[in-house]
């Protein structure tokens, strides 16, 4: 019996040791060498404070600046723990809405959403991903469509010409990786810090 138990515990305790400890903290170290700016968040710096994540959409809403996609994502209530509340690009809780297209609920904001982004720019469709969140709640980046859309409100809001503006949201604008692999993109917050350095500039 001994013969049997003794095998099955040494092996037990060295592949915990292995898979849990040496190849997790490896891993790390590796990715740490190669992939620096990656392993530690990606993290976006202004005057060395740390102010948001390239990965992780912001919550913006002045006119002054280009808006993400609608977040999902949820937290406590502050008035009932037991219960939660909207809590925009929670990055402790990322999640969709799981709401459905038949839901009355997701239909109705939706089409609030739609509403009064009519109101800010009348003579353009409104982009989906203005009015829909993302599976992850936090997704960082808007369509070239989504920022266009918004030109005028960010242009007026900044005292700049739309022309001026649009060549911002050009340079911004990243293609698809290696030319096949997902959608061209606009990450919001690096756009938004363009926007604050063209101001100091000017």
């Amino acid at each position: 019996m001994r013969r049997e138990i003794r095998p099955a515990i040494v092996l037990v305790v060295a592949l915990t040791l292995i898979t849990g400890l040496v190849y997790p903290l490896t891993i790390t170290g590796i990715a740490g060498v190669v992939f620096p700016d990656q392993a530690q968040g990606s993290l976006v710096t202004r005057n060395g404070q740390v102010i948001g994540s390239s990965l992780i959409g912001q919550s913006f809403t002045s006119d002054k600046y280009f808006h993400g996609r609608p977040s999902a994502t949820l937290g406590p209530d502050p008035a009932d723990p037991s219960k939660t509340t909207s809590v925009p690009y929670n990055a402790a809780a990322s999640s969709g809405s799981n709401l459905g297209p038949t839901s009355k609920s997701l239909i109705e904001r939706v089409q609030g959403y739609v509403d009064r982004l009519k109101q800010e720019n009348s003579s353009q469709p409104v982009p989906i991903d203005l009015v829909t969140a993302s599976g992850s709640g936090l997704d960082p980046d808007i369509s070239p469509a989504a920022a266009e859309f918004q030109v005028p409100r960010v242009a007026k809001a900044r005292s700049l010409s739309e022309d001026q503006v649009r060549r911002l949201v050009a340079d911004h604008t990243e293609g698809r990786w290696l030319g096949v692999l997902g959608e061209p993109r606009v990450n919001v917050l690096a756009l938004n810090l363009a926007l604050d350095d063209l101001g100091a500039a000017q």
